[in-house]
């Protein structure tokens, strides 16, 4: 199992823009239900996105990557943030009832 986090800042006037995108993601998750993947976004008031992602896979291969809404919403990320997305792999140190015990 891997996690990563990802984190950005959209420009202010693409937050919106950038939340339909992403609400698309999980609209064609929610469609496809997808094996060995759990993925959430949150949104910041200051307009920074982070998006935490954990495939089951030892490598990181995800479905993700093949769904067409994602595929939308990487195209034109870049155009979106004043500062651009930056993965890091993630280790969960505390989880009181948000992530499933594993």
């Amino acid at each position: 199992m891997r996690r990563t986090v990802i984190r950005y800042r959209t420009k202010p006037d693409m937050a919106d823009r950038n939340a339909e995108l992403v609400a698309a993601v999980f609209a064609e998750l929610k469609a496809a239900q997808p094996e060995g993947l759990r993925y959430m976004s949150l949104r910041l008031e200051d307009d920074t996105f982070i998006h935490v992602v954990e495939t089951a896979a030892d490598d990181g291969s995800s479905p993700l990557p093949k769904l067409p809404a994602f595929t939308a919403f990487q195209s034109g990320i870049r155009d979106l943030c004043a500062e651009p997305p930056v993965p890091k792999g993630a280790t969960v140190v505390g989880n009181y009832r948000m992530l499933e015990e594993n």
